[in-house]
């Protein structure tokens, strides 16, 4: 599991977590892949492409998990 530092900010929009974290190539493939319903925030499917993320929440994609702390 991969982690995702806050460095001092609330939270960060789910797209640019996908994004920064190469779970996805661009911003725009993560909004395209959140819509289609094959990201999961903490378990449930999420389908607000700027959702926000907080620390201590899990994002899971293909797999592969990113937890933001």
């Amino acid at each position: 599991m991969k982690e995702f530092n806050l460095e001092g900010s609330e939270f960060i929009p789910l797209c640019d977590l996908m994004k920064i974290t190469d779970l996805t190539g661009s911003g725009a493939e993560a909004k395209h892949l959140i819509a289609e319903g094959k990201v999961k925030v903490d378990g449930q499917v999420e389908l607000r492409k700027r959702c926000k993320i907080r620390s201590g929440q899990v994002v899971d994609f293909q797999g592969e998990k990113v937890k933001v702390i």
